[in-house]
């Protein structure tokens, strides 16, 4: 591992959330910006964001690092904290919404030079 960054608290379902992480996991940091800049998923964003943070931070921890030979090595997704509100329904019932939280942790590394 080169660098991580993480991104704690985000206002999406971890569901939703893995749906674009799957899609970078693996791939090269140009390609998986090109993914994330180009999804019509709202989540994208911010794990944009994220990545261009783990990028800084390799560029920070080793002067000398080609940014290009850099990798998403792994990338997940775990469960947050959920804020419990409610709607009111008929007859004074109440039906629960659940807004749920995610935390994601991306990891960079480089890729050997012969593949």
């Amino acid at each position: 591992m080169i660098a991580h960054a993480k991104l704690r608290y985000l206002k999406a379902s971890p569901q939703k959330t893995r749906l674009v992480a799957d899609q970078v996991r693996g791939r090269d940091v140009g390609e998986a910006l090109g993914i994330l800049k180009t999804s019509p998923k709202r989540v994208a964003r911010s794990l944009e964001k994220l990545l261009n943070s783990a990028i800084a931070n390799a560029e920070n921890r080793e002067e000398r690092i080609d940014v290009d030979r850099l990798y998403v090595s792994k990338i997940w997704v775990d469960k947050g904290p959920q804020e419990k509100r409610g709607r009111a329904g008929t007859m004074g019932r109440f039906f629960p919404v659940l807004k749920r939280r995610s935390h994601v942790t991306i990891e960079l590394d480089l890729r050997k030079a012969g593949s």
